[in-house]
């Protein structure tokens, strides 16, 4: 345990986070948690197909509905709504409006995987 106080500089607000930015398909690090990444994105249009084969990836809907289409169905998120893609599952998400959702994944995951794409992108840091 520690005596540490955290500061203001460690509260981040999602919904400020999600305002700061309007490029979508565009991650950005809201926070770190041991080797993991909490990161923040708009979406709208079609991603790219692609897998993570050494990882799960967590998403979480802030606002919109998101579409995590599978080879075997889609899955639908509401605002609220949480999906584990299970590591090496192929998988494509589609926002048909804008999205405002959060991903959890290991430090230097690559938002594309598997598949580099004209969608691939760097991890952006908030300001």
């Amino acid at each position: 345990m520690t005596d540490e106080v955290p500061n203001e500089r460690d509260v981040r607000n999602l919904q400020a986070a999600l305002d700061s930015f309007d490029e979508h398909w565009q991650p950005h690090r809201l926070a770190s948690v041991n080797d993991y990444d909490v990161k923040v994105f708009k979406a709208q249009g079609e991603f790219t197909w692609h897998t993570h084969p050494d990882t799960d990836e967590f998403f979480m809907v802030v606002s919109g509905r998101l579409v995590i289409q599978l080879r075997d169905g889609d899955v639908e998120l509401g605002a609220g709504d949480v999906y584990v893609v299970p590591r090496g599952v192929e998988h494509c998400p589609r926002a048909d409006g804008e999205v405002s959702a959060m991903l959890i994944e290991p430090r230097g995951t690559v938002n594309t995987g598997d598949t580099p794409s004209e969608r691939t992108a760097q991890l952006r840091e908030l300001d």
